[in-house]
């Protein structure tokens, strides 16, 4: 028996070395489809040749209060930035959105106020729910010289992951988020098919490596899903006493 077996992985190596000796590079190559092209941006930051501009510094056009649609009541546009309107409460996109590659820039008050998680706090929530924590949040903070919980910290996925580093910059200075944002998938009778996953470069530093989400983001309780489909982007005006923070430059391809 056992030669027998040393015979045919004999003949099968003969047989697959000489089937690569008949490969030709082209028996692994083809032509579509071909990907659409795509002209990037003129520097970093700039919107690619495909991008949504959800805000350009002219206007607030693509954005709704969350908790009423229909009002005018929004934030503050002023010097190609938006800036939080706490009493105006959260805003988010009119469009709804399933994966998508986001850019956004937020700036921390240079003289702002307070500690912990009352200094700076807002949340950029990459898919809203009208339910429970309310969607899965990406951290707004400043971390710059100020301690909380590492799940709560800037780049966390709000109390689920700390950011692999912390890479703020000073209060006072533009600082950036890039998202990749893969949507969960549910099936239909509401289990989860695929958990949210999502890669976010912090002033171009990586904190968030295709994490997978346990669930939404609560402040109190645990991580839990519930059935949704393509979902709008919200930012959150949050409720601690520090000084607003701003936002420019926000764009999103969808993916």
């Amino acid at each position: 028996m056992k030669q027998h077996l040393f015979f045919s992985a004999i003949l099968v190596a003969g047989f697959l070395s000489t089937n690569a000796q008949n490969a030709k590079p082209e028996d692994t190559e083809y032509y579509t489809p071909v990907p659409k092209v795509v002209t990037p941006g003129s520097a970093y930051g700039v919107p690619p040749s495909d991008a949504i501009v959800l805000f350009d510094g002219k206007n607030l056009d693509q954005w709704v209060p969350t908790k009423d649609s229909t009002s005018n009541n929004k934030w503050t546009v002023a010097d190609n930035c938006m800036t939080v309107n706490k009493a105006n409460g959260d805003l988010q996109t009119k469009r709804s959105f399933t994966d998508f590659q986001l850019h956004i820039e937020y700036r921390i008050p240079a003289n702002i106020t307070g500690s912990g998680q009352a200094r700076g706090n807002s949340g950029i929530f990459l898919a809203a729910l009208p339910w429970g924590a309310g969607g899965y949040e990406l951290q707004v903070l400043d971390n710059y010289n100020n301690t909380t919980y590492v799940n709560g910290q800037a780049g966390s996925m709000y109390k689920q992951t700390p950011p692999l580093v912390n890479a703020c910059r000073k209060p006072g200075e533009w600082q950036t988020y890039d998202v990749v944002w893969t949507a969960p998938r549910f099936n239909e009778d509401g289990t989860v098919k695929s958990p949210a996953r999502v890669t976010v470069l912090h002033n171009g530093v990586l904190v968030q490596n295709n994490t997978t989400l346990t669930g939404d983001t609560p402040y109190i309780g645990k991580p839990e899903y519930k059935k949704h489909g393509a979902a709008p982007i919200k930012l959150q005006a949050h409720g601690d006493k520090s000084e607003p923070i701003s936002y420019r430059n926000i764009w999103v391809r969808e993916l």
